[in-house]
């Protein structure tokens, strides 16, 4: 497939590190009420961790890493019994509670619940490979039906009130085709869906020429659990997304990313930024913003931003106003603002929000079997090795070294993995 072409120069490297990043990854149960397909986590009755245990775990976030945000995930943290005590417990601490979830076990009491606690935004896994757990009436949807159902989510949300909405979609080969179609549903509801995320699928297939070691011991295929013996595409890259989305809106454009462990033009995660009514988008916002916002968010905070409030994001006009003077973007964004409401005078009346696309491709295999993470990863949580140590690691990758004691290390089919 034709890549979209990417210039270093015009897009921010976001500040994020190991140890001074916008967001870490809480997990407080690995139960779930699905059994999506692609999900990195197995699902595991019984498995809430005691509160203590994961206060703890924020204890070692705030002894070893400035954040913004904790997310909470798992599992499914709706069914986590002490979540209300735990969103409280996040915001005591001055952070902003996420939660991350695919929303079936939330209703308008618990949401309440949750806004007193603290609770800053949600974050709602919906696609059309989740699987049998939804009301009958998904089962089959394809991502563009499925839509009804994220509006239900951002509906709710919106009528508690200032409460940030996110979605997250995992990408496949086959569902990459309805891309542009949820950017644009994003849009027209830009005023209560603040953030739309798109993950590309990886899974192990039997096709990958690699092999797998813990340590000098072999790991066969089937005894990693995130493996498929299906035919599936699991390359896909975040230049490939932007080139189907541009195939329809051409202006898009991303503005800041996280390089790759291993590779510097490998684009882990990639933002766009963008500002308009529910009927217009009238700009996009360059490099230079994003880095003017971290770098005063940082500044008055002491970390970097990850997630803004519904308020915040509704001060489109207010940003044009304010920043155009030393902003390209926002001044062309101006620019074309203003000949927006010369159609219509009336639009004056419109208000403008601020919204953004996010792409992130998780590991990638280099042909000499190095993994390629995302280099500051913001996707961190905490893990307590075999010696009962606890160490900060990749969430996405955490059934390794919970299975085996380490992260497994992949070489080329036919080389010894004692020797490498």
């Amino acid at each position: 497939m034709e890549t979209a072409s990417f210039r270093l120069s015009e897009m921010y490297r976001l500040p994020w590190t190991l140890p001074d990043n916008g967001i870490s990854w809480l997990e407080p149960t690995a139960h779930c009420n699905l059994n999506c397909y692609g999900c990195y986590r197995k699902n595991i009755k019984n498995s809430n961790k005691p509160f203590e245990e994961v206060k703890h775990e924020l204890d070692v976030f705030q002894a070893l890493r400035k954040t913004d945000c904790i997310s909470i995930a798992g599992g499914e943290p709706l069914l986590y019994p002490n979540i209300i005590e735990l969103v409280a417990e996040i915001k005591s601490r001055k952070l902003k509670p996420i939660i991350n979830t695919n929303g079936i076990a939330l209703t308008k009491e618990l949401l309440h619940e949750l806004k007193k606690a603290g609770v800053f935004g949600f974050t709602f896994h919906i696609d059309s490979k989740q699987g049998k757990g939804r009301e009958k009436k998904w089962e089959g949807k394809n991502e563009i039906e499925l839509n009804e159902l994220r509006l239900h989510y951002a509906e709710i949300l919106a009528a508690e009130g200032n409460i940030a909405c996110s979605f997250n979609s995992t990408v496949y080969g086959d569902t990459l085709q309805y891309v542009p179609d949820l950017v644009d549903w994003a849009h027209k509801h830009i005023d209560i869906v603040h953030t739309m995320v798109f993950i590309l699928f990886r899974y192990i297939t039997p096709e990958l020429p690699f092999d797998f070691y813990a340590g000098t011991k072999k790991i066969y295929f089937d005894d990693i659990h995130y493996h498929s013996d299906k035919d599936e595409i699991t390359n896909l890259n975040s230049k490939q997304v932007v080139e189907v989305i541009r195939k329809r809106f051409p202006e898009f454009k991303p503005a800041a990313y996280l390089n790759g462990t291993y590779k510097a033009d490998d684009y882990k995660w990639l933002l766009t930024e963008r500002i308009g009514t529910k009927d217009n988008i009238i700009g996009y916002l360059n490099n230079k913003f994003i880095e003017l916002v971290m770098q005063f968010y940082h500044f008055k905070f002491d970390r970097y931003l990850s997630y803004a409030s519904p308020k915040i994001l509704s001060l489109g006009r207010a940003t044009l106003f304010n920043l155009w003077t030393i902003n390209k973007s926002v001044r062309k964004a101006l620019g074309n603002y203003f000949k927006f409401l010369i159609k219509n005078p009336f639009r004056i009346f419109k208000k403008l929000y601020i919204q953004s696309i996010m792409i992130i491709q998780p590991v990638d295999f280099m042909e000499n079997g190095d993994q390629s993470m995302c280099d500051g990863c913001p996707d961190i949580t905490v893990w307590k090795d075999r010696n009962g140590k606890d160490q900060l690691v990749w969430s996405c990758r955490l059934e390794e070294p919970m299975e085996h004691g380490v992260f497994l290390r992949t070489v080329p089919k036919g080389f010894n993995g004692n020797s490498v």
